[in-house]
């Protein structure tokens, strides 16, 4: 009974021993040879979502009917109340100011017609709030035949009113 019992005592000190030994390890961190894992970390709760703020609520314009109408199709008239075409297209600039007007002139039924680009300046919109009422375009019909014809994906030649046209210089 003796021998069991120092068998069990030796046993108890070497589970003690290596016990310790395993915890003055832990303490000194990784070794240097690498392999010894790095020391666990406390995880922490992620921290709750922020809710989402509703998006501000949109700016809201009213425009009475008697103000603006659509210009797209409207007919295009001289001073002299000649038919200068009907407008089919509005040419933007980077910045999104209105620069020029598209006009399909000429032609009859759409045969023979051009597409020519006039000064939105040029252009007075006194009374639009028919369909039927027209533009007054402030050229002559001589002057918009001279005019070049519009090309997309070529440069806009833009017809103005006495020169009062400034070109738009961009940076490539």
């Amino acid at each position: 009974m003796r021998a069991r019992r120092q068998y069990i005592f030796i046993a108890a000190a070497l589970a003690m021993s290596a016990g310790a030994a395993l915890s003055a390890e832990n303490d000194k961190g990784p070794q240097a040879d690498g392999n010894a894992p790095p020391p666990a970390q406390p995880q922490s709760p992620a921290p709750p979502a922020a809710p989402k703020e509703p998006a501000p609520p949109p700016s809201v314009t009213i425009i009475g009917a008697r103000e603006a109408h659509g210009v797209l199709g409207r007919e295009v008239r001289s001073a002299a109340n000649e038919n200068m075409g009907r407008i089919v297209d509005v040419i933007v600039d980077r910045t999104g100011v209105v620069r020029a007007a598209v006009i399909d002139f000429g032609g009859f039924l759409g045969v023979g017609s051009r597409r020519i680009v006039v000064d939105w300046s040029a252009l007075h919109f006194g009374r639009v709030a028919n369909k039927s009422d027209s533009i007054t375009l402030e050229l002559t019909k001589e002057q918009v035949m001279a005019a070049p014809e519009y090309k997309e994906d070529t440069p806009i030649v833009v017809l103005g009113a006495t020169g009062s046209l400034k070109p738009l210089q961009f940076d490539p």
